[in-house]
């Protein structure tokens, strides 16, 4: 759908064939470029890729094969936008109308973030699953919003951009808020704050005076060189860049050893307790048990206990197509609980965990989508294969931060079934036990099943 209205366009960049005719003549409109040519070779623009000899039309002329997803981009085509004027005025309503309060170690953080959205330095906000970072985000937010800048939230997963929206439209209640994904069903509109996915920030430029980016050691953000690019050039030179993580990646703790990266670090949870630590099961051969149509019996009798005593949990698995084997094993049990697969590329993907937020469902089996940026109360979880090479230290840790997040029920059972002691699950174990260590050093408590 073209766009005609001028105030779409302000800090965007979009193709001619994304515009009206009628706008597109309008003196507001600035273009330049889609590729340029550097003295290495040819250079996307929108994504800052180099392309290669092979990326040609048929009349020699050069394309990007990185962001064509978004629109082909060559050297026949330019980019449109218009530059951010900041018109955003403050009304008289609170701007601020989240109600919660932070906890001692979690309001020292806050006032971090918030001085560091004055400065142009990248700001990392290092904190353990459920220490609660969105919300050490808004009182930097709220003096942003004051300020009459323009700001944008972004994060690789769609599900983390579903589970943000409404939080921070209810904390943010009298500001209005664009959400932007892929499949979005309402189209964008030009506004102060604006939530999207990390590849959306293609379409951007020089656009927002603070962005910050949830969980960026994530894929696909993680070490692609296309979307770093998008989110430098989305900021406004002279604007604060802000990453969160539980898990920074080697390239985060390098900068910030080189201190080019300012660190704020809270190794514990908002409510006081300490992580809930993994616990590490054999299944030997647990596929080729899954094969003849049967769970590993561990896996079983923890399945049926859960479901017996009405204990909601994720079930983790590496691949994909685990997913109908072990549904049918499931199903072959009889379980009274209601439970749904789900996966990338599900095509009911958004609204299966909305049925599981809102507990029309008691277990989910899922894969690596959900190991990060949602929030599901008082569950457990477990991880079937979980020495697989698909599950990062990183991954696990995040898998396992899925449990005790609320105050209600600040544990939980975090179960791992693999076939030995593989190097991904000890580093996770290490890596929560040291996290636990320090956290203790802060006061935390153990959580002990009554």
């Amino acid at each position: 759908m073209q766009i005609n209205d001028l105030r779409d366009l302000i800090g965007r960049q979009l193709l001619a064939a994304d515009l009206t005719p009628e706008l597109l003549e309008r003196p507001e409109v600035q273009s330049r470029p889609a590729i340029k040519k550097t003295t290495s070779g040819w250079v996307c623009n929108r994504c800052g890729q180099q392309l290669t000899s092979q990326t040609r039309l048929p009349h020699q002329q050069m394309y990007c094969q990185h962001c064509i997803q978004l629109g082909r981009v060559s050297t026949l085509t330019k980019l449109y936008t218009i530059a951010e004027n900041h018109t955003f005025r403050q009304s008289q309503t609170p701007i601020l109308t989240w109600q919660g309060r932070l906890s001692p170690n979690q309001l020292a953080a806050s006032n971090r973030v918030a001085a560091n959205f004055q400065q142009t330095v990248p700001h990392l906000l290092w904190a353990v699953t459920g220490a609660g970072k969105t919300e050490m985000l808004f009182a930097g937010l709220a003096e942003a919003i004051q300020a009459g800048k323009r700001i944008g939230i972004a994060s690789p997963r769609i599900d983390v951009i579903l589970e943000l929206a409404p939080r921070i439209q209810a904390a943010f209640a009298h500001s209005e808020l664009t959400v932007l994904y892929g499949k979005s069903p309402e189209p964008y509109h030009y506004c102060q704050l604006t939530l999207c996915t990390t590849h959306q920030l293609l379409r951007f430029y020089r656009a927002f005076d603070v962005l910050v980016i949830d969980e960026v050691d994530s894929f696909p953000f993680a070490g692609n060189v296309g979307l770093h690019f998008a989110a430098e050039h989305a900021l406004n030179a002279s604007g604060a860049l802000l990453y969160l993580t539980a898990t920074p990646d080697t390239t985060l703790l390098r900068l910030a050893k080189q201190n080019r990266l300012r660190v704020t670090y809270l190794p514990l949870r908002y409510h006081g307790f300490l992580l809930p630590e993994i616990h590490r099961h054999l299944a030997f051969n647990w596929r080729k048990r899954l094969a003849r149509g049967r769970l590993p019996q561990l896996v079983q009798r923890k399945i049926q206990q859960n479901v017996k005593h009405h204990q909601r949990f994720l079930l983790f698995l590496p691949r994909v197509t685990d997913l109908d084997p072990v549904e049918s094993a499931l199903n072959q049990l009889n379980l009274a609980g209601r439970f749904a697969t789900v996966h990338a590329a599900h095509p009911n993907r958004a609204d299966i965990v909305m049925r599981m937020r809102t507990e029309q469902l008691d277990f989910l089996v899922t894969t690596t989508i959900l190991e990060r940026g949602v929030t599901f109360p008082g569950i457990d979880v477990m991880v079937l294969g979980a020495d697989d090479p698909v599950f990062s230290v990183a991954a696990l840790v995040q898998i396992a931060g899925r449990v005790g997040r609320k105050p209600s029920r600040p544990g939980g059972q975090v179960d791992f079934f693999c076939h030995g002691m593989a190097q991904n699950v000890l580093g996770a174990r290490r890596m929560i036990q040291q996290l636990n260590r320090r956290g203790q050093r802060m006061g935390g408590k153990a959580w002990v099943n009554a």
